[in-house]
């Protein structure tokens, strides 16, 4: 029996200001009407040590600026916590979205290059925090369908900072981007996350599949995690429980990396997912480096992997009874 579960959260929206720019300053998924006055972000956490997080350094996105999709809406950052208050706000509505799917208008071609997989629905997964795990966000990604039919969103409270220190990081981390607030008001601690986590891996799909083999081996059940690098899952998550005091969950012994697929389908390296999204013609959405949205964006080049016809495999997977010793299964790989 696992020894973790899950809380839902909450979120109030203001809303009197214009929308959002498309990709820039605010998060791609929600944003207060009356924006505070934020002071320039300060730390890109996915590469700075502790002692380097403070430093002054403003950050700049590397996405470029994209006309506005008139299907894409910002996401209700507090909806996906589970603690939206304006479902019955017209305004708020409108200028939010509440919906998981990639909604996007954007049509799927090449379906008869569709090939059949050993998965039936794909995780995506995209951290972020490199001292410790600040947001953890999954999408679940219909093979069939080709959508994101779910997602499972939390931030993550640090375990071993101080009050002042973590506000300072948050403020560096989230605070460019308009959500310090939401980060506040919803973030637990990584072992509740995982609870909760727990909790949605156990919800029926189609009226009867489970995501977790929960009394068997601990593994997924026709499902894999989908990441863009090893870095994770074969290193942050377990440096994570490490710092948390857990053990390893076992669904985390296995992983799809996007890049390595992406090298050895279109024999093309590309280092990260801006990279593979520019090769392929996909305009990136939202803020980068805020995980709900890269997580988004991931999904949307997995799903032209596989409307070209790319077959999803494991790429990496850790070593049974030495969870820290990870085989990496493509010849080819970034």
């Amino acid at each position: 029996m696992a020894t973790w579960r899950l809380p839902l959260l909450r979120r109030t929206l203001l809303l009197s200001s214009p929308p959002p720019p498309l990709f820039f300053q605010f998060s791609s998924f929600s944003a207060p009407l009356k924006q505070p006055k934020f002071k320039p972000s300060l730390v890109q956490c996915s590469s700075l040590s502790m002692e380097e997080s403070t430093s002054s350094t403003p950050i700049h996105s590397e996405i470029p600026k994209t006309g506005r999709n008139s299907s894409w809406r910002p996401m209700c950052l507090y909806y996906t916590h589970g603690k939206c208050t304006k479902m019955d706000d017209a305004l708020h509505l409108e200028k939010f979205s509440h919906s998981c799917s990639l909604e996007l208008g954007e049509s799927v071609s090449g379906l008869k290059s569709l090939r059949a997989q050993e998965f039936d629905y794909f995780l995506v997964l995209d951290l972020e925090g490199k001292v410790e795990i600040l947001e953890f966000p999954v999408l679940l990604f219909d093979a069939k369908t080709m959508d994101v039919v779910d997602m499972f969103h939390r931030f993550v409270r640090p375990t071993k900072m101080s009050e002042k220190r973590i506000n300072e990081y948050i403020e560096g981390k989230y605070g460019g981007f308009g959500v310090d607030r939401v980060w506040h008001d919803t973030a637990i601690k990584f072992e509740e996350v995982i609870e909760h986590f727990e909790s949605w891996l156990r919800k029926e799909r189609d009226g009867h599949i489970k995501l977790w083999r929960e009394e068997g081996d601990g593994h997924l059940n026709g499902a894999a995690f989908v990441t863009c690098g090893n870095w994770d899952l074969k290193t942050k998550i377990p440096q994570q429980c490490e710092v948390s005091g857990m053990k390893l969950p076992p669904y985390f012994m296995e992983w799809i990396n996007l890049k390595d697929i992406y090298l050895n389908f279109y024999n093309k390296r590309a280092p990260g997912m801006l990279s593979m999204m520019r090769e392929l013609g996909i305009p990136p959405l939202g803020s980068h480096h805020l995980g709900i949205d890269d997580s988004k964006n991931i999904a949307r080049v997995l799903r032209h992997l596989l409307t070209d016809g790319a077959l999803m495999q494991i790429t990496a997977k850790r070593a049974r009874g030495t969870p820290n010793t990870v085989r990496f299964l493509f010849q080819n790989r970034v």
